[in-house]
């Protein structure tokens, strides 16, 4: 699972470029929590853009991890780039006001759709797009929100296990505190990625590494010892979040169809 770190670099940052400059943009916008993907992004994005044509948006709710906030700052002085800070809180709390509940993951998700229908305003404003965050293992066990942190324009995380996003960490100089701190995915106080999951991301990464890279099964991975218990977890999330990772699927009623037989192809009639 070990990357050649700087070939991976080339290849994502003439990704972010050339996808950008396929729709006609040259900004990249993306929300800094001061964890570990989105700065690993945020540094990928420097790289490919420069520090001017790249903004991070910093959304806490109200005071809420400040530390994580103080990172976010940290990095986006680090890379040289521009940051605003924008409270989530007024918007999330007027919702609830309304509708209450203490469903601690409706009020998470809720906070991620907030923060991506910000940035999705702010690039509007600012004529950019969104860089997206979610690596491989997220998305393969679909951790994370779907029109929430799972939504961007393009995602040049999308193939790294959260394994290979340390190892690039670790490459691109990104600061050793951030590297350093426990993977969250911040939606409420104390909250980590790997307690909620029941795995840690190593474990994780090992078997999602042999199934889908691999292509190696269940009885195969239990043959080399192991357990049962943690790969049936993972194929289950795994399948319980394919909804995740598709686009709405479209009836087809006539002779051409979105997302069946019509993709658009960039270069048409060119």
């Amino acid at each position: 699972m070990t990357i050649n770190a700087p070939f991976a670099v080339k290849i994502l940052t003439a990704f972010i470029r050339d996808e950008l400059a396929k729709f006609g943009f040259a900004k990249g916008v993306l929300g800094l929590s001061g964890g570990l993907d989105s700065s690993v992004c945020a540094a990928l994005a420097v790289r490919a853009l420069g520090p001017s044509n790249v903004l991070g948006l910093m959304m806490p709710y109200s005071a809420s991890f400040t530390a994580d906030l103080d990172d976010a700052g940290l990095l986006a002085k680090h890379l040289g780039i521009a940051a605003e800070t924008i409270d989530i809180r007024p918007m999330v709390d007027a919702y609830f006001e309304r509708r209450p509940t203490d469903d601690r993951v409706r009020r998470g998700n809720k906070m991620a759709r907030e923060r991506m229908s910000i940035l999705y305003d702010v690039s509007a404003r600012d004529h950019s797009l969104i860089l997206g965050t979610s690596n491989k293992t997220e998305l393969l066990i679909g951790y994370g929100t779907i029109h929430g942190d799972m939504a961007c324009a393009i995602n040049p995380m999308g193939d790294l296990y959260k394994t290979q996003v340390r190892q690039l960490a670790a490459h691109l100089e990104i600061p050793e505190q951030i590297q350093a701190k426990k993977p969250t995915a911040g939606l409420w106080a104390g909250q980590t990625d790997e307690d909620e999951l029941g795995l840690t991301y190593a474990e994780i990464d090992e078997i999602l590494f042999k199934l889908v890279d691999e292509r190696e099964r269940r009885e195969d991975l239990l043959a080399a010892g192991a357990a049962a218990k943690k790969v049936d977890r993972v194929l289950a999330l795994i399948k319980g979040s394919e909804f995740k990772r598709q686009l709405p699927p479209i009836a087809k009623i006539s002779a051409r169809t979105i997302g069946h037989d019509f993709l658009y192809p960039y270069d048409w009639e060119r």
